[in-house]
């Protein structure tokens, strides 16, 4: 294996580019994830101890609770078209360069080989 030329993908993996792809998706995904998990156990926490706070009507029968519960689900559809836009802007195009270089043999700088 000593002396075996670098592969296609190796070159990818070890370049400049590929670093900066990989940081850029962690800065935004791990924020994010620890965001959402923080509001997900804050309303687990308050529906298993907060039990008047959560009971408290707002209007009719809807209750503080039920109004967090949807939260849930808003935040959750939120985070999706803010990431599947982050992704399509800020990633997809760098990844799409990448995987030419690989595929096609296109140099890294989006040249032809």
């Amino acid at each position: 294996m000593l002396g075996q030329a670098e592969t296609d993908y190796e070159r990818v993996q070890n370049s400049a580019e590929f670093q900066a792809l990989k940081r850029r998706f962690r800065r935004f995904v791990f924020p994010m994830t620890a965001l959402f998990l923080a509001w997900y156990f804050l309303y687990v926490l308050l529906a298993d101890y907060a039990h008047d706070f959560m009971s408290q009507k707002v209007w009719g029968n809807i209750t503080v609770g039920l109004l967090l519960g949807l939260g849930q689900f808003v935040s959750t559809f939120a985070i999706t078209m803010i990431y599947a836009h982050w992704a399509n802007t800020r990633q997809d195009p760098v990844a799409e360069r990448l995987r030419r270089h690989i595929e096609e043999g296109a140099s890294l700088d989006g040249e032809g080989a």
